[in-house]
C-alpha cells in the first residue's frame, strides 16, 4: 500500500489521481424538505491506495460512495459537481455507458451482502451473469473463474458453495461471496461500504485482512467506509473524516491518528475505548448531529463542540494544512 498525500482540491504533483471528486453535493429531493447530505465535498485517491472515510452514521460516507456508481434515484436525487474515474467523466454517463463502467471500472463490497446478493439466483450464477455482462466468453469459462474467484477469497469447499444461494452460507462466507463478486471483472477501484459492521470480532478480522492482501496483490485502489477507527488503522493509508455532509480533517493515518486536529476527530477518538484503559470513563461528543434539511450557515459541529466561538457560527472555516498532506477545516487551526 503506499502513503500517498493530499486532498480535498489539492492538486497532484507526481501523477493524476485514480478517483477526482470536486465539490460534490448531493441533496435527496424526495420528502418534505430537501435533505443535504453531502455539501462541497473534494476527495482524491491514488492509485493504488486505500482511503478510509471516518465518520459516525448519517456523516454522508456512503452517500459519497454510492455516488460514485451514480447509485441514487435521479427522480429524487440532485447532484452537482465534478467526478472523474480513471479521468473518465462519470457525470456524464447515462444508459448502457453507465452499466458498463459499474463493475467493470468501479466495483462495490455492499454492507449487507444478504441484501445486496439475489436470493433467487446462487451464488456462482451472480457471479458468472456478471462475468457474461462485461466480457465476451463462454459460460462455461464464466463459470470456471467463478469458482476461481471463491477460492481465492478462500471459501471453503467453493465447488459446493457455488452452487449455494445466499441464505444457506455464514454471514462471513456472504461476505467473502461478495468481495469474489466486486472482483469479478477486475476493476481499477474497489468501494466498500462498512463491509465488516454485520460481522463477529473473529471473522472482522479475517475479512479485513484478505482485503488488505487482495488490495497489494490486485494493486487496487480502495476507498473504506467505517465508523470504526480500529478498521481505518488496520487497512488504510490516508483517512478522510466527514462530519454533517463534508470533509472536516484528512491526511495520512498516523498523523491523523498521533495528531487530531479538528474537535471532532479528538471526539472520535477520545470515545474509543482500548486496552490501556479498561476501567477509564470513555467521553461522549456531546449532542447529537445536526438536521441534513436544516444545516446550520457555520460549522456544523459548532453546536457540539467545546471551543466553539462566535465566527464558527456564522461562516464555514476554510481548509488549513497542519502538516504535508493534513488538512483541516476549523478556525482554531
Amino acid at each position: 500500500m503506499s502513503a500517498a498525500t493530499g486532498v480535498m482540491g489539492e492538486a497532484s504533483a507526481v501523477a493524476a489521481p485514480i478517483v477526482d471528486i470536486r465539490n460534490l453535493t448531493v441533496t435527496f429531493t424526495g420528502g418534505r424538505r430537501p435533505v443535504h447530505a453531502v455539501s462541497g465535498v473534494d476527495l482524491r485517491l491514488e492509485r493504488g491506495e486505500v482511503l478510509a472515510l471516518l465518520g459516525e452514521s448519517g456523516s454522508g460516507k456512503s452517500v459519497t460512495l454510492r455516488s460514485l456508481l451514480r447509485l441514487h434515484p435521479e427522480k429524487r436525487t440532485q447532484i452537482a459537481g465534478a467526478m472523474q474515474v480513471a479521468g473518465e467523466d462519470l457525470m456524464t454517463l447515462s444508459g448502457r455507458a453507465l452499466a458498463d463502467f459499474r463493475g467493470r471500472r468501479v466495483s462495490m463490497i455492499f454492507q449487507e451482502p444478504l441484501l445486496a446478493l439475489d436470493p433467487v439466483y446462487t451464488v456462482g450464477d451472480q457471479i458468472t451473469e456478471t462475468i457474461l455482462r462485461h466480457e465476451s466468453v463462454s459460460r462455461q469459462a464464466a463459470r470456471a473463474r467463478a469458482l476461481a474467484l471463491l477460492r481465492r477469497v478462500r471459501i471453503p469447499s467453493p465447488e459446493r458453495r457455488l452452487d449455494a444461494f445466499p441464505h444457506e452460507m455464514s454471514g462471513g462466507m456472504r461476505q467473502r461471496a461478495m468481495i469474489a463478486l466486486a472482483l469479478a471483472c477486475n476493476p481499477e477501484v474497489l468501494l466498500a461500504d462498512e463491509p465488516t459492521t454485520a460481522l463477529d470480532a473473529t471473522v472482522q478480522i479475517q475479512i479485513l485482512l484478505l482485503l488488505r492482501e487482495l488490495q497489494r496483490e490486485l494493486g487496487l485502489s480502495v476507498i473504506l467506509v467505517t465508523h470504526d477507527i480500529g478498521v481505518a488503522v488496520e487497512v488504510a493509508d490516508r483517512v478522510a473524516v466527514m462530519y454533517a455532509g463534508r470533509i472536516v480533517e484528512t491526511g495520512l493515518v498516523r498523523d491523523v491518528i498521533r495528531n487530531p486536529s479538528h474537535p471532532y476527530t479528538q471526539g472520535l477518538l477520545a470515545s474509543r475505548a482500548h486496552g490501556a484503559m479498561a476501567a477509564a470513563r470513555l467521553e461522549a461528543i456531546p449532542g447529537a448531529p445536526p438536521d441534513l434539511a436544516d444545516l446550520p450557515p457555520g460549522c456544523a459541529f459548532a453546536p457540539r463542540c467545546r471551543h466553539s466561538e462566535a465566527s464558527c457560527l456564522t461562516s464555514q472555516p476554510l481548509a488549513k494544512t497542519v502538516a504535508a498532506g493534513h488538512l483541516v477545516r476549523c478556525v482554531r487551526v
